[in-house]
């Protein structure tokens, strides 16, 4: 594996977490977005990373300046790729957002950089002709909180070289992820075939009157082990999140119980801005939601 300097475009959401996970692991990272009102945004988000770093993983105060060394910023793209190994792409989930980002991105990129798309729910084939360059692309995507959930799905298309697709899973692994090869397209990835019809079925639960909430939770939570319940994963991930899954479904089927479920989180959570963590309150409130709560699971 050749990567050295690492472009990320987008310090989105996951964005900003790849770039300061590659920095902390000593790669030089340019972070690039579309203006430097952005960037600025994205530089104090790496501040309160940092405490994330420090609480989660012990990392030491060196560590995180060095860190910052590694770091660096700019709001034109050919600037941003002109060094560049390796360009990971985080921009908006949007398939012709991307498609223009890749065109122009394949005019100024230099010849050695390989592409690799963040989308958790788009499939590289949609974008492998825009990139210019085909068998150097491929999707290496990242759960959110990466320092922590560190997963690293590596997938493919049909023409994506062997030795890029490899170079990518050293790649993951160099940075502190567990690399996950996918051997095939899937839509969803490994993570998101688990996890969205497990959302789905919670919220068809609580739609249909079935039951409510912390009881679907509490069911899953005694009966898995696991530390979360379905409706805790919606409030992390965000209910716009689950809005727009279920809306996009619900236009192209009709399907009547996802349409009652896209009137269900617009009247109970997207109109009253509870959206989950971010907002403090979505299916409980933040902090101390009541599924921490040591009597939660009597």
């Amino acid at each position: 594996m050749n990567f050295k300097n690492i472009t990320i475009a987008g310090s989105g959401v996951l964005g900003y977490q790849i770039a300061f996970q590659a920095a902390f692991h000593g790669f030089d990272v340019t972070v690039y977005d579309i203006n430097d009102e952005v960037l600025e945004k994205a530089k104090a988000k790496f501040v309160t990373m940092s405490e994330a770093f420090k609480r989660d993983l012990g990392a030491l105060q060196d560590q995180l300046d060095a860190a910052y060394q590694h770091l660096h910023y700019s709001s034109n793209l050919a600037e941003a790729v002109k060094d560049a190994d390796l360009l990971i792409e985080a921009v908006p989930e949007n398939p012709q957002i991307k498609i223009d980002f890749y065109q122009k991105l394949s005019k100024v990129a230099p010849a050695k950089t390989v592409f690799a798309t963040n989308s958790s729910t788009l499939l590289p084939s949609q974008f492998a002709e825009a990139t210019g360059r085909p068998e150097k692309f491929a999707a290496l995507h990242f759960a959110n909180n990466i320092w922590k959930q560190n997963t690293a799905e590596v997938m493919g298309h049909a023409g994506t070289d062997k030795a890029v697709f490899d170079d990518l899973l050293q790649f993951a692994t160099a940075i502190g992820m567990v690399a996950l090869p996918l051997h095939k397209e899937q839509p969803g990835y490994i993570l998101n075939s688990l996890l969205v019809p497990l959302l789905s079925a919670a919220t068809d639960l609580l739609v249909n009157g079935v039951t409510d909430a912390e009881t679907v939770d509490k069911t899953w939570m005694i009966a898995t082990g696991a530390p979360m319940g379905p409706f805790a994963i919606l409030d992390v991930v965000g209910i716009t999140t689950a809005y727009n899954i279920n809306k996009m479904i619900a236009e192209k089927t009709q399907d009547p119980l996802k349409l009652k479920t896209v009137e269900y989180l617009k009247a109970q959570f997207i109109d009253k801005n509870k959206l989950g963590v971010a907002t403090g309150a979505g299916f409980y409130t933040y902090p101390n939601p009541a599924y921490q709560d040591k009597d939660f699971l009597k």
